[in-house]
């Protein structure tokens, strides 16, 4: 069964939804989140990788070689962060090409500002540099073929149940990579 990726620039609710489905359904699905490895400063990214790009996907391929063999388990994985889906399949690719739905999570820039302003207290990320992260994200899910599920107005509770919806197969859209 293919495991679910939630991908999306801060404020698009990635940690939100699948926080709220690790409390909810924690017997069903395992939820992965892709700053369980830590994330180092600026500095240390480019000293270890070269660049934040080249950090975000050296650790990307990291976590789908873990991912991969717990795929094969038939248990519903979920796993969420901030990267590219290019790096995605890099990751897949090297880890013996799992079988995976990315879902880019997008919102409009009001709703992101908002969220990260005043919802998470987060003044700092609400900025041209997000938002331009944002847009890029956007064009790269429309050219591949990804999901895109904009969060902007739907509830919690929607998005819950579409992102459940992948997990347990009743779903898959022509996005599975393999």
């Amino acid at each position: 069964m293919p495991f679910v990726v939630l991908i999306g620039a801060s404020g698009s609710g990635k940690t939100t939804i699948v926080r709220a489905i690790a409390q909810r359904y924690a017997d069903e699905v395992e939820v992965f989140y892709f700053d369980q490895i830590g994330v180092p400063s600026v500095e240390r990214m480019i000293a270890e990788c070269g660049s934040g790009e080249g950090w975000q996907r050296a650790k990307t391929i990291e976590w789908l070689a873990r991912l991969a063999p717990l795929s094969r388990s038939g248990r519903p994985l979920l796993f969420e962060g901030q990267t590219r889906l290019s790096f995605l399949a890099e990751g897949a690719e090297a880890a013996g090409g799992p079988a995976y739905l990315p879902i880019l999570l997008d919102c409009d820039a009001e709703t992101r500002s908002r969220r990260l302003t005043v919802e998470r207290e987060q003044p700092e990320l609400a900025n041209e540099d997000m938002m331009n992260w944002a847009r890029y994200l956007r064009r790269e899910a429309k050219r591949s073929g990804c999901e895109i599920l904009d969060t902007s107005t739907l509830s919690l509770e929607r998005c819950i149940v579409h992102v459940m919806a992948r997990l347990r197969g009743s779903h898959f859209p022509d996005g599975v990579r393999r």
